[in-house]
């Protein structure tokens, strides 16, 4: 809002008339560009970016695990309230610190029904970034690993783990498929809304409500389980016995843990779910709704800076003119 009362203020200083910029309009404009910029960019450096993204998914899920660690019988909601706000300092470091993240990369597909690029680059575009991320996560796991974090309070963190993981394979496909749309319609809606401040505090600030809620609900982010899942997969297979059997459990009760059911009870659906929930819920969506609207005078031309008004409100500006 800020942003755009500062270029309409900035028209009139330079003694242009300006029609008033809604929010609305506005992040439409920038969903635009945020979304050409993540197909054009070059690919090293969008696969580079795209490594970053998925190690600051994987360590935000790290947070998830600490926080929600051994909370025995305090309230479940409240629980999962804190690990979704733990959880949102992913989303966080990929927009301010700066990463390409598959799940909001979706958005994309604003770019390309403007025509503004092909299929193609599309694709490629989703796919490095997919991979990228993919090798992010994997480091991650390595790192993790290596650290042996899951054998923290006890082992109940590695068992919080084991425990969270194999729950995503207990879905059955719609499910998956249903809870991948929801939560991508979150982390889109939460990117979006960061189109309208120019601000860092504000955008993180903005994002953390829409992350929570996703995480606490329990939807599914498909880069958050490139990580989680093979995470619990690492440690049903590397952890010792001793490690089990502390816990008062056994490695065979997680023997569903596999790469297999990963993909295809998971993975698979879950992808899918979220390209429909970021990329044509939410991206389509709002390019749908504004082929209602109509852009004023390219600025390059008219001096005066560019946003969309719809054809009402165009007209109540051509009344007000006249009447004076």
């Amino acid at each position: 809002m800020k942003d755009s009362h500062s270029n309409a203020s900035q028209a009139s200083a330079n003694g242009h008339e300006s029609v008033p910029v809604s929010s609305h309009f506005s992040c439409y404009y920038q969903a635009e560009i945020y979304g050409k910029s993540k197909v054009v960019k070059a690919p090293w450096q969008s696969f580079g970016l795209a490594v970053f993204a998925g190690a600051f998914i994987a360590l935000a899920f790290v947070f998830y695990l600490t926080v929600t660690t051994g909370a025995g019988d305090s309230a479940w909601g409240l629980v999962r309230l804190v690990g979704g706000i733990a959880f949102s300092l992913g989303l966080i470091l990929v927009v301010i610190c700066g990463g390409e993240l598959f799940t909001s990369s979706v958005l994309s597909s604003v770019a390309w029904a403007q025509k503004q690029v092909t299929t193609s680059e599309l694709l490629k575009c989703w796919t490095r970034v997919y991979l990228g991320n993919f090798v992010g996560a994997m480091l991650m796991v390595g790192l993790i690993m290596a650290a042996g974090l899951y054998e923290l309070d006890g082992g109940n963190w590695g068992l919080n783990a084991l425990k969270v993981a194999q729950h995503k394979l207990h879905h059955t496909w719609i499910q998956a498929f249903s809870l991948g749309i929801l939560c991508n319609m979150l982390v889109c809606l939460g990117i979006w809304m960061t189109f309208a401040s120019r601000e860092s505090l504000t955008k993180a600030i903005l994002l953390i409500l829409p992350v929570a809620m996703f995480v606490s609900s329990g939807f599914e982010h498909s880069i958050a389980n490139l990580f989680m899942v093979p995470f619990g997969i690492t440690i049903q297979a590397v952890a010792s016995p001793e490690f089990f059997a502390s816990l008062g459990v056994t490695q065979e009760q997680f023997a569903d843990l596999t790469v297999a059911n990963f993909i295809f009870k998971n993975l698979i659906p879950v992808t899918l779910g979220n390209i429909v929930g970021g990329g044509v819920i939410v991206g389509l969506g709002y390019w749908w709704i504004e082929q209602g609207q109509i852009a004023l005078p390219d600025p390059q031309k008219s001096h005066q800076p560019h946003f969309f008004a719809s054809p009402l409100h165009t007209e109540k500006v051509k009344k007000s003119q006249e009447s004076k």
